[in-house]
């Protein structure tokens, strides 16, 4: 008789807590000017009629923070009829019209630029619209469409088209041969979202890839002139795990790149790249920022002068100057404090302190090159960003970096967007 009782005291509680489980009634979007509201309903998780869920909501709170088009996001939670809710997704929206400039120099190259303009909301979708002018001795262009949530909240496309000319040293072993380098090919990448965290890309691309001896340095077994046709396969995996106020991150991300690359001509043979950058960052106190990147990557070993890891300002050691030395393996880190000096309404000043370091494995050599004083670059620096909050990637960044290795050139890099 006990075990009846005990049995219809469960159900009796079951149905009643049932009963009272809060539900939105009501679910509004307050703050979309720019982005359709139809957008954001198909994008975040939680619905009307469904159970009122907290963790949800941060969830979705999180991924809007992440779009272009969102500053800050927050929730409301309103009570209504019957002990239901309503709730209202409050949303700051980010200007996503944003031009951009890379300048870059240093005490022994060349000014180049790049400039560009890019809509990172295009149609109210968060469809990102871009085009570039890069001048860097030659001239080069290429525009962009990503559309990473076009058919539904998790699946999406991007297209890119490029057409690049630069002057490019050649390493050989007799010396340095300046090459003018082209690269023209367009790229298709579907795109998917797992979950929060996790993401993936997978595409290829078709490209026609040039190289004009201009001065310099030769040998029997490098051609003076060479234009092949190449292709390439492509997966990037990505986990998000930051989280963002404003201009501050925090929190850790793993960035998976790899390629397959087949070509025509054996002076420029097929090769696997691959490459993964670590990224962490922490907040110190209030107004600081620990920020810290590490990119290990591996090629395939060929020993060929046109070996696809670089040694650049843009990309990896700032002062170094632009692509001073080619490998087919490297090992970066890059770590960096950024401290908010001034910050008055939707404006705000940083200063940072950084060291960025490096080795490489020469074409052909083996892993003890990456133990190689001379393949080892040091460059400690000083810089300034000039930010606002409410635009997005409107960080403007002045970096000096100075090297402490042996033959360290010293050198200015500018940018938009922090350095990593």
């Amino acid at each position: 008789m006990n075990s009846r009782i005990q049995v219809l005291f469960f159900l009796f509680c079951f149905v009643a807590l049932h009963g009272q489980q809060s539900n939105v009634v009501k679910l509004q979007f307050k703050g979309t000017k720019r982005t359709k509201a139809s957008f954001i309903d198909k994008f975040v998780a939680l619905g009307q009629g469904m159970a009122l869920d907290s963790a949800l909501m941060e969830s979705d709170m999180l991924r809007l923070k992440r779009l272009p088009s969102v500053a800050n996001a927050y929730y409301l939670v309103v009570p209504s009829e019957n002990g239901n809710y309503q709730v209202q997704y409050v949303i700051e929206e980010n200007f996503t019209l944003i031009p951009f400039a890379n300048l870059f120099s240093s005490s022994n190259d060349d000014f180049a630029f790049r400039v560009g303009l890019q809509e990172f909301n295009a149609f109210g979708q968060n469809i990102t619209l871009g085009a570039f002018y890069q001048l860097d001795v030659y001239n080069s262009y290429g525009f962009a469409v990503r559309a990473p949530y076009l058919f539904s909240n998790k699946l999406g496309l991007a297209f890119n088209y490029n057409n690049f000319s630069t002057l490019e040293p050649v390493f050989l072993d007799n010396g340095t041969a300046d090459y003018r380098y082209g690269n023209t090919g367009a790229e298709l990448l579907g795109l998917y979202e797992f979950d929060l965290k996790n993401r993936m890309e997978l595409g290829f691309s078709f490209f026609v890839e040039d190289y004009e001896y201009l001065s310099g340095a030769t040998s029997p077994q490098v051609p003076l002139n060479l234009n092949v046709d190449k292709h390439l396969f492509k997966l990037i995996f990505d986990h998000d795990g930051l989280d963002y106020f404003y201009y501050y991150v925090e929190g850790f991300r793993s960035q998976l790149n790899f390629q397959y690359v087949g070509s025509s001509d054996v002076n420029l043979p097929e090769f696997f790249i691959g490459f993964n950058d670590f990224t962490y960052y922490k907040r110190i106190g209030n107004r600081g920022n620990w920020a810290n990147r590490l990119r290990l990557g591996l090629a395939s070993n060929v020993n060929s002068p046109f070996a696809p890891f670089t040694v650049d300002n843009n990309l990896n050691i700032r002062g170094v100057g632009n692509t001073i030395d080619r490998g087919t393996g490297a090992i970066v880190l890059n770590t960096e404090y950024r401290h908010t000096i001034l910050e008055k309404n939707n404006f705000a000043v940083q200063g940072n302190i950084f060291v960025d370091g490096g080795t490489w494995r020469n074409p052909g050599g083996d892993f003890n090159d990456f133990l190689d004083s001379n393949n080892l670059r040091v460059y400690p620096g000083l810089g300034l960003r000039f930010i606002h909050k409410r635009i997005f990637n409107a960080i403007f960044r002045i970096d000096y970096g100075y090297g402490i290795t042996p033959d360290g050139a010293n050198g200015i890099v500018f940018g938009i967007g922090q350095y990593f």
